[in-house]
């Protein structure tokens, strides 16, 4: 609820409210203007935290200090919102080339390193659609590209022009371990070269 909804002192019109004092305590179900008469002795507020209740409850509390909290409440469920997995739509084609395709992979490598699902979707066009077996071709590659870090979690299927494949990001550790792993490679790879010895391509 926003800061700015709560109502407060003689905005409250209900004639009647469950009321928690300044200390937190239950004090029951008393007279608004009991309530608001107590507030004011104690030289703070009283605020409507429960409108939906009934009768709604109410609180004695310093308001400067609430809407504070209230704010500042607000701005980290936004940030946790922000960092929440979601899903992330990947596009190739049935004869995309493997310039493309890599750039591609990167973008889902990240997303899914980022805990995102990922759907694939591969689009059809014209006479792409007597051959579907090139979009299962990609879409085992990118299962396969991705293998270290994700799951397929639903299977490449056609519906119409569309092929699509979903896939999920495997647990951190395993992702972690496998980022490792990738970094291990790439720098015995490094040390190879230096020695003038043959590295294969991944």
């Amino acid at each position: 609820m926003a800061v700015q909804s709560f109502r407060r002192n003689r905005r409250i019109r209900v004639p009647e409210v469950r009321l928690i004092d300044e200390n937190g305590d239950q004090a029951g179900v008393v007279s608004t203007k009991d309530a608001l008469q107590r507030a004011q002795e104690a030289g703070l507020d009283l605020v409507e935290v429960a409108p939906t209740a009934r009768p709604p409850v109410c609180k004695i509390l310093d308001w400067g200090k609430f809407n504070y909290e209230q704010s500042k409440k607000n701005k980290r469920d936004k940030g946790s919102s922000k960092g929440k997995s979601g899903l992330k739509e990947l596009r190739v084609r049935p004869a995309i080339s493997e310039h493309d395709l890599s750039y591609r992979l990167t973008d889902g490598r990240k997303f899914l390193d980022e805990g995102h699902k990922v759907l694939c979707v591969c689009i059809f066009k014209g006479r792409q659609m007597a051959h579907p077996e090139h979009g299962y071709d990609v879409m085992r590659q990118v299962a396969a590209d991705l293998a270290d870090i994700s799951k397929v979690e639903m299977p490449a299927k056609m519906m119409g022009r569309r092929m699509t494949m979903l896939l999920s990001p495997l647990p951190l550790t395993q992702r972690r371990a496998a980022a490792k792993e990738r970094e291990q490679k790439k720098r015995d790879a490094e040390i190879a070269r230096e020695r003038g010895e043959d590295v294969p391509e991944e």
